[in-house]
């Protein structure tokens, strides 16, 4: 259905079936829920804890459980911050924090698979790009520089293209 269809639809209903419908979307569908819940209790640095808390377990889980590190579970989360209109950032934040974890992790326990190095250079990349867009390089610099010195120091396999691109915002 195309926006304007639903637009003429939506119009066509009555106050009541219309607070019907989005009540009958709320309790069915967990995003809507979750929109909602966002819209009227804006709990930005909740869910931001609880984000890095979850982003932590993967490289640090409780107990003698083997750390399963997925770049995927933190890219959920800032693709569901960025949908619920979380501030910029908290989402630059979280990208940030993804990568030191993971070098945190690797500082301890160094980690020999090529796709680990991979996908942490392009979780890093993102963020950079994320930050320069939203202008927030002023407040992120550091944590920024800090992460290439720490590839560096690791002597992670694409240490030099953490510094590329590092060099391309300038």
């Amino acid at each position: 259905m195309s926006k304007r269809a639903l637009k003429k639809y939506l119009s066509d209903l009555s106050k009541a079936e219309l607070e019907e419908q989005i009540t009958e979307l709320y309790d069915r569908l967990k995003e809507v829920k979750e929109f909602y819940n966002f819209v009227f209790n804006p709990k930005e640095d909740k869910l931001l804890d609880e984000a890095k808390f979850k982003v932590s377990k993967e490289y640090f889980p409780p107990g003698k459980r083997r750390a399963k590190k997925r770049r995927s579970v933190a890219q959920n989360f800032i693709k569901n911050f960025v949908k619920l209109g979380v501030e910029p950032m908290k989402i630059a934040d979280l990208m940030l924090y993804n990568v030191e974890v993971a070098q945190t992790y690797n500082a301890s326990y160094p980690i020999k698979a090529e796709a680990f190095y991979k996908s942490m250079l392009k979780s890093f990349s993102e963020a950079v790009t994320f930050i320069d867009q939203n202008g927030l390089e002023s407040q992120m610099n550091e944590r920024i520089e800090r992460v290439v010195e720490e590839a560096v120091l690791q002597n992670w396999i694409n240490k030099y293209a953490f510094e590329m691109v590092l060099d391309k915002r300038f």
